[in-house]
């Protein structure tokens, strides 16, 4: 029984190897961003709920604007004012002069208070979502999966130089076997001195 189902592309010339390499590329690609993907998810189900407790922060020049507690940058920060004093005299600030939003603390009485654009102490506590250990191990993983695709370039570059040299070779082979280079064999008369 002869198996005459072999596979004779011609003229392709490491084109199906190139091809190969960027398709495993792409599925490796794909894989890295499932894997992302479920870390991203893994890391945010492992956080740890932490409370701080902060006396006296100074706000400088409260305004209509606003002025962000240190409590804010924090994932999933949430502030719970507990007193605002006027940092010069110490004085109570009442909650009708300010709005407390999200770790965001804003001048809300009238215009020509004497509070308004002045230094305030806030003394606060704030809850937020720590990251953890846990967290800490999956964000290394998350952030070294995400290097890999660092050296796709490089493997296409490779693969290319693979399929131009194999040209190169092919190109070669080619124009011996044409007969338009004279191969040097073994009786010909070289020339001797």
């Amino acid at each position: 029984m002869r198996f005459n189902n072999l596979k004779n592309d011609k003229g392709v010339a490491g084109l199906t190897l190139l091809l190969s390499i960027v398709v495993m590329l792409f599925v490796i690609g794909l894989l890295i961003m499932i894997f992302a993907l479920m870390g991203n998810g893994l890391e945010d189900s492992v956080d740890v709920s932490t409370s701080v407790s902060v006396v006296n922060e100074t706000l400088t020049s409260v305004e209509e604007t606003g002025e962000d507690l240190a409590g804010s940058p924090f994932k999933n920060s949430a502030c719970a004012v507990t007193i605002i004093t006027n940092a010069t005299g110490n004085l109570v600030i009442s909650t009708g002069n300010y709005t407390a939003t999200n770790c965001n603390i804003v001048f809300s009485g009238e215009s020509g208070s004497h509070v308004n654009n002045s230094n305030w102490n806030v003394t606060y506590t704030y809850v937020y979502d720590d990251i953890g250990e846990a967290g800490l191990i999956i964000n290394d993983t998350i952030l070294a999966l995400g290097g890999t695709i660092d050296w796709f370039d490089i493997f296409i570059v490779i693969s290319a130089m693979v399929v131009l040299i194999l040209l190169t070779v092919m190109i070669i082979t080619s124009i011996r076997g044409s007969g338009l280079i004279a191969s040097c064999g073994g009786n010909q008369n070289q020339g001797s001195a």
